[in-house]
């Protein structure tokens, strides 16, 4: 494991702190590589129940690490291949864990780093935190996934308008647009909150959040049939859980439930 990515565990919510501060958490091949394998291990690793992805110090994550990719430019690596080896797998984690994930969003999320915030389930910030589509600054379409979330949250209109003038979005319009979940009073609350919410998460029915996950994933893009038999295979596999059986025996002693997510 590197240093540049901080793996917590407290009880069932593993916190994941994008460690290199010094250049606001921008992402080289190392960072992004350890990135893409833990969030891999945490889709199977029944232990974990939450995940929080934060960043180190003043900012969440202003994307890629530019002085690593003008080496490579220099190299003549002018093919961006670390899209498919780095920026796909991640955002394919992300946004298919089936268990909750909430970003720590304090300071800038830029480029990736706002792509990897919007496909968290939730997105907590604060007075410092902003979201810049960073992309065309650089002369670069998006990726990391926002052509398919940004539009799903803020609509195509004003999703055309965030790449295309690519100009940061200040804490409170950023939670107007629904950019953020959850607007806090305080910079240093952002984490604190984002993982109180996380243990919320940890300690309930966390296949059933799996699955709400995957059928609002389908029923976003595909038909009201494709939608019917998303919930059907669905409420099959929720159907036979332990939560579903002990929350409708505790439902009917008039008891509060207790999930185990299995």
């Amino acid at each position: 494991m590197t240093d540049s990515l901080l793996v917590d565990r407290t009880d069932a919510v593993v916190t994941l702190t994008l460690n290199r501060p010094a250049s606001m958490n921008s992402l080289d091949v190392e960072l992004k590589e350890a990135l893409r394998d833990t969030l891999a291990q945490l889709e199977t690793d029944r232990s974990c129940r939450a995940v929080v992805l934060a960043g180190a110090g003043r900012a969440f994550c202003v994307g890629q690490d530019l002085r690593e990719h003008a080496g490579l430019l220099e190299q003549g690596h002018t093919e961006i291949d670390t899209v498919r080896k780095h920026y796909n797998p991640i955002a394919q984690r992300l946004a298919n864990m089936p268990k909750p994930v909430v970003a720590a969003v304090r300071g800038s999320a830029a480029g990736a780093g706002a792509g990897m915030s919007l496909l968290c389930d939730f997105r907590i910030g604060g007075p410092s935190t902003s979201i810049l589509m960073a992309f065309a600054n650089v002369g670069l379409a998006g990726d990391t996934g926002v052509s398919w979330s940004l539009p799903r949250i803020v609509g195509h209109a004003r999703a055309l308008e965030l790449l295309l003038l690519a100009e940061p979005v200040r804490a409170e319009a950023a939670y107007q647009m629904g950019l953020l979940s959850r607007l806090v009073d305080d910079d240093e609350q952002v984490l604190p909150v984002a993982q109180e919410l996380a243990a919320r998460l940890a300690a309930g029915p966390t296949v059933a959040y799996g699955a709400i996950k995957r059928e609002l994933s389908i029923g976003d893009a595909g038909t009201l049939s494709d939608a019917l038999a998303a919930e059907a295979q669905a409420q099959a596999i929720c159907g036979g859980t332990t939560d579903h059986q002990a929350a409708v025996t505790s439902f009917l002693a008039k008891e509060k439930p207790s999930f185990t997510g299995r």
